[in-house]
């Protein structure tokens, strides 16, 4: 696998954006984890790209300030992988690489909504205390503690990163 990774720049977005078209249905601004995104920036240092040896994007993934009651928090994903390089391990890698600079960035801890079996190998677990708006599954709604501790006594609304205090 001739992968690179490197960090989303300015001139990668409409790429990366055409990546997520291809890969999700066409409602994906619909969901509510959209909401919690609306009018507010990705953190820049995780939000990467993933280039195959041709220089073409194979992968990307975004993360996004959220709060989860008052505490802040990250909100993982999208990721996405392109249909012709799926299979290779590009979304681990990408998603390694984000637990990797947001723990080092002194992050507390990270959420997303997806598969438990696919995600728990990375230490995403079921956040049974956390809500996100409706119409998400619960039993969807995973969270890594990037440092230790990090999700003792967070519970609540998963809100947009404006409510945080």
């Amino acid at each position: 696998m001739d992968i690179t990774t490197a960090h989303e720049r300015p001139d990668d977005y409409w790429e990366v954006e055409a990546l997520y078209d291809l890969c999700f249905a066409p409602g994906r601004t619909a969901l509510s984890s959209y909401r919690l995104r609306e009018g507010v920036d990705p953190v820049q240092r995780l939000c990467l790209v993933a280039r195959d040896a041709y220089g073409q994007v194979a992968g990307a993934i975004r993360n996004w300030p959220v709060c989860v009651g008052a505490q802040p928090a990250l909100l993982l994903g999208p990721v996405a992988v392109h249909p012709t390089h799926q299979g290779e391990g590009i979304a681990a890698l990408l998603i390694w690489r984000c637990l990797e600079i947001a723990a080092k960035a002194g992050h507390p801890r990270m959420l997303l909504v997806g598969d438990a079996p696919y995600y728990s190998r990375f230490g995403f677990q079921p956040l049974s205390d956390v809500v996100m708006p409706p119409p998400t599954n619960p039993d969807r709604v995973l969270g890594i503690a990037l440092r230790k501790g990090g999700w003792d006594d967070v519970t609540g609304d998963v809100t947009p990163a404006t409510d945080c205090k």
